[in-house]
């Protein structure tokens, strides 16, 4: 088999495909300066002669798809195949593979880092002092920088899959105490409270989001869930802006009823007006979409690819995790 992949790939897994597949073809997209679009994908995949492709945020159109419909497989080195005409992939009985989880611990890692920030003032802290500020025996920066510890704090996850039990692995030693609300999912830990949705938004001191878009989540967080808030508590998006009624999250915000925000995504990206008055709002610790951004995510997303292809085509095992379409699996029965 012949694999075109233009996601970012490390050598050792280069290798292991080659090893058990034959050639790999490999043309990431990262050199060429952005992902490739319809018409260069389309004509990348020409010269290449591929028989299988392995991308990351190409656009794999139905057009793409349709032009090559005996591809083997695609590979989409995401979480969520946004990019890729699954659809039309299913139609065709072309199995699409994803990568869910290769981002956990990046996005686990920013969370704490970012919450402790927030807590602690360490931002205004380097900006007073950059500033020049100090003024000798003063105790300035000690009492007006005083913030809070992370122990203690009850972390309220929305959803609770990969990255938000990777989260709760990470501060429960703290210690924290975890709850979630997640209709598809019983507790994985007894240490970890199930509850509802309107009770972890009314005692939670943190709560944060861990939801992907479908037609149930969009604009899902409301006025009505984050007037359930305490007035000290601090609400954290790093999954997807549009699951948050941006309206309501920006007036909770102007009028002090929540303490503060921490944020990784936006409603437009680059960001409109609003956005960035959210953005520049003192309480407000935002971050441009950045907490999935790790090198190593790059070597997760090779590692969980190979062993899904490992294992649908060498081991013959169909009911993967990472199998997309799954409906193909009754196509082929």
């Amino acid at each position: 088999m012949r694999i075109l992949i233009t996601a970012p790939y490390h050598e050792k897994a280069l290798q292991q495909l080659q090893e058990t597949f034959g050639e790999v073809i490999y043309k990431p997209w990262k050199p060429h300066g952005r992902a490739y679009n319809e018409q260069e994908l389309t004509a990348l995949l020409a010269q290449t002669k591929a028989e299988a492709l392995i991308t990351e945020h190409d656009q794999v159109t139905e057009q793409v798809i349709t032009t090559y419909p005996d591809l083997q497989f695609i590979g989409v080195c995401r979480g969520t195949p946004s990019n890729v005409a699954v659809a039309t992939a299913t139609a065709l009985d072309i199995p699409v593979f994803n990568t869910p989880a290769r981002n956990a611990q990046a996005v686990a890692e920013m969370f704490v880092a970012n919450v402790i920030t927030f807590l602690r003032h360490t931002m205004a802290g380097c900006a007073w002092l950059e500033g020049e500020n100090w003024e000798a025996g003063a105790h300035t920066s000690y009492l007006q920088f005083k913030g809070n510890e992370l122990a203690g704090k009850t972390i309220g996850m929305v959803g609770f899959g990969a990255i938000g039990q990777r989260i709760a692995e990470m501060v429960r030693c703290y210690p924290c105490a975890i709850q979630f609300y997640d209709p598809y999912l019983d507790s994985p830990d007894p240490d970890y409270r199930k509850t509802t949705l309107e009770e972890l938004f009314e005692t939670s001191d943190i709560v944060s989001i861990h939801l992907p878009v479908t037609a149930q989540t969009t604009h899902m967080i409301d006025a009505s869930l984050i007037a359930r808030m305490k007035p000290e508590a601090i609400f954290v998006n790093t999954a997807r802006a549009a699951v948050v009624k941006r309206e309501d999250l920006l007036d909770a915000l102007e009028n002090k009823r929540i303490r503060g925000a921490i944020l990784d995504v936006f409603d437009h990206e680059p960001p409109d007006e609003t956005d960035y008055k959210i953005i520049h709002m003192p309480h407000v610790l935002a971050t441009p979409h950045i907490a999935g951004a790790t090198f190593e995510v790059e070597d997760h997303h090779a590692d969980i690819m190979n062993g899904a292809l490992q294992k649908w085509f060498v081991e013959g095992k169909k009911d993967l995790r990472q199998l997309v379409n799954r409906s193909i699996l009754t196509l082929q029965s």
